[in-house]
């Protein structure tokens, strides 16, 4: 009875081994398959990880307590289980929703009762037939007078009807407060709430400093190969090959850098709140979707918008020295902010006739600001922009902590070196399209 024992249990490691052998097989047919292109779905080993990782993603969200084994629950009380989960997050909001409905409610009839009461008022001064002489004698009616408002009577009503306002609006925020923990007229921080590893802005500061350094060292290359070429008639058929380096490193690495550096914490902001819900301001964003995010090249256009840019490029005395090549105000140089402004219209003339992508813009306008020597002075006109700054950028974002010292810092060390890096690169072949027809 023990041998038959033994060689029942030998019999199921074998089993169990070659049942392994043959999965672990399986997994890599498909690997293969799916490699070469002859298996068009993922692998089952693929799928089901992914699976794996998702649903442990929501257990822990969900804060379910599934330490037993899945095997001695069946499917209904696991579906129970889920449902209980989801019904601890939803209903509170559910209850939250309500409330804000019926505070909302009870704010139109407050205004509604004051819109009444300024009626009454309005009206308590004139004659029952709404005529008045400019003395502010009030003429006879012929009516009685009695339907007439005391002007005493009114101003109690106003009196009362302000009253009745201040105390409505006080335990309106009260409520709030007790119920939200949030003040009047206050967003709750957790709206910008964001992970940890979102707010820390050292990793794209490390990648701005690597990218300043690369674009230096290609541009001193660049300069001294200029300086050979120029200094030696033999070397006139020397290849450009570091200009173009120096153009896709300025492109691809420095303006990239550059751009999600602005992007950290940068948001489009959303239309402002009228005054009568300031008392459940904090209630409405907890019902709003998150902030859309803004491109950076959005931030210059709007200081575009701001500063009137159009209004000042297109200007008569502008347009004819530009017609002409000669200085608007004789040899006075621009300022930094005509330059910039300059700079925006050209590249939005340039480039939104082809629907060129935002990150084409800005790397199109880092371009131009190298080759004048005024991207620190451009780019610090964005950061003291405070109705910018303050409209656009969260409180945690490297903007609003540090106001963009560092960064400028760092690429002030490009600020004595020449470029003459393309500005049109990505409309020059549409361009040339457009004119060969």
């Amino acid at each position: 009875e023990r041998e038959k024992q033994e060689q029942i249990e030998v019999q199921k490691e074998k089993q169990r081994e070659l049942i392994l052998q043959l999965k672990t097989q399986l997994d890599d047919l498909e690997t293969f398959a799916y490699q070469e292109g002859s298996y068009d779905s993922l692998p089952q080993s693929v799928v089901m990880e992914r699976q794996r990782m998702i649903i442990n993603e929501l257990i822990k969200k969900l804060d379910m307590d599934l330490s037993e084994d899945f095997a001695t629950l069946s499917p209904e009380e696991l579906r129970q289980r889920v449902d209980a989960a989801i019904a601890q997050i939803v209903n509170p909001a559910r209850v939250k929703e309500q409330l804000v409905e019926q505070l909302k409610t009870q704010i139109r009839d407050l205004e509604m009762f004051i819109n009444f009461i300024q009626d009454e008022v309005g009206s308590s001064g004139k004659a029952e037939d709404g005529h008045c002489d400019c003395r502010g004698s009030y003429k006879p009616s012929t009516r009685p007078s009695g339907n007439r408002v005391n002007p005493e009577d009114a101003r109690r009503m106003q009196e009362t009807g302000l009253q009745l306002m201040r105390r409505v609006l006080a335990v309106l925020q009260i409520f709030a407060v007790s119920q939200f923990g949030c003040a009047t007229g206050q967003i709750p921080r957790t709206l910008w709430k964001k992970d940890q590893d979102n707010q820390d802005f050292s990793p794209l500061i490390e990648k701005l400093e690597l990218s300043v350094e690369r674009v230096r060292q290609l541009a001193l290359k660049h300069q001294q190969a200029e300086h050979v070429i120029c200094s030696s008639s033999e070397l006139q058929d020397v290849p450009l090959g570091g200009r173009d380096e120096l153009t896709l490193a300025v492109r691809r690495e420095l303006a990239v850098a550059l751009r999600d550096l602005l992007a950290h914490g940068l948001y489009a902001s959303s239309p402002g709140m009228s005054l009568v819900l300031a008392p459940i301001a904090c209630l409405i964003p907890a019902f709003t979707p998150s902030p859309r995010t803004m491109h950076p090249w959005e931030l210059f256009v709007k200081y575009y918008n701001a500063k009137n840019g159009q209004a000042f490029v297109e200007s008569p005395a502008r347009k004819l020295s530009q017609s002409f090549a000669l200085p608007v105000t004789g040899a006075v140089v621009a300022t930094p902010k005509q330059s910039l402004l300059t700079a925006i219209h050209t590249v939005l003339t340039e480039h939104g006739p082809f629907k060129r992508s935002a990150d084409s813009e800005l790397k199109a306008l880092v371009c131009m600001a190298l080759n004048e020597q005024r991207l620190v002075s451009w780019l610090n006109l964005i950061c003291k922009s405070g109705a910018l700054v303050q409209s656009h950028y969260q409180p945690w974002s490297y903007m609003a902590n540090t106001g963009f010292e560092s960064a400028l810092t760092l690429l002030s060390r490009l600020s004595n070196l020449k470029f003459n890096l393309p500005v049109d690169l990505a409309v020059r072949q549409l361009k040339n399209i457009k004119d060969a027809f």
